[in-house]
């Protein structure tokens, strides 16, 4: 079957429309949605923290065991860079893990902006209905890991290349970051109008400057301690609002895509 045709695009770009995203958040109708993720994610997120620094603490103990006493000064520099090193990490690894946990309430959040938005319902079904939907929710986002595992393997290993570690590599990582981004948030909006991830990842494709200006946004205030932890509901809102933009109205009726 032939694929649909790009849609025409406003001249509106990935940037702005992370930064719709914190109006949005604040917009009435909409916060409680935006608090049941937000919570879960500040709860788990600093329970990580405290379990982390406290590895961090047991091993500092250690690693000052073995250093001469002329050395010690060097834990005053390595505490710091550990803590920062933690935390940029934890950006990438736990977002993935919420991802998995607040799918069904991003899905509903990115609904509920959308209606916001269109000024029209959905009709998605009771609450019934989202929970027999999760089979299919969580089956989506296995195909995000799915997606993305193998290629993140690929622009490690880079890292471990002579030259190209020292400078594609940084570079090429950010860029793939950022791509898998705007296909993580942009898909809540695709997959409440069953588009398929292929559909999804073609029409990001087609509008490839605003997918990565979005995505690199986002990936880029998830690395700031403390701002990270709204950044979620954030990116979901402004994800929504280029979906209405850009793609609604060629994939809010979608059929069945071609192998």
């Amino acid at each position: 079957m032939t694929q649909k045709s790009t849609p025409k695009l406003p001249a509106k770009s990935g940037v702005n429309y992370f930064f719709d995203g914190f109006s949005l958040i604040k917009r009435k109708g909409l916060r409680t949605f935006v608090f049941i993720p937000l919570m879960i994610n500040l709860v788990l997120f600093a329970g990580v923290i405290y379990l982390a620094v406290g590895q961090l603490d047991l091993f500092f103990a250690w690693m000052e065991a073995q250093l001469p006493e002329y050395l010690s000064w060097l834990n005053f520099l390595l505490w710091p860079l550990a803590v920062t090193t933690m935390l940029v990490m934890l950006a990438f690894v736990f977002s993935s893990v919420m991802n998995w946990l607040a799918a069904p309430f991003n899905g509903l959040l990115a609904e509920k902006v959308e209606q916001l938005l269109t000024g029209k319902p959905m009709n998605t079904g009771s609450g019934v209905d989202i929970i027999k939907d999760l089979p299919r929710i969580l089956g989506r986002e296995w195909m995000k890991l799915k997606y993305y595992l193998p290629r993140a393997l690929v622009f490690l290993l880079l890292f471990l290349v002579p030259m190209v570690g020292q400078t594609l590599a940084p570079i090429l990582w950010f860029l793939f970051s950022a791509w898998m981004m705007a296909i993580q948030y942009c898909d809540y909006p695709f997959d409440n109008h069953k588009v398929s991830f292929k559909d999804m990842r073609f029409a990001l494709n087609q509008t490839r400057g605003s997918s990565f200006s979005f995505g690199a946004t986002v990936t880029l205030f998830s690395m700031i301690p403390v701002v990270n932890f709204i950044v979620m509901p954030v990116a979901i809102c402004g994800a929504t609002a280029m979906w209405v933009d850009k793609y609604r109205e060629a994939y809010r009726n979608p059929r069945v895509s071609p192998e």
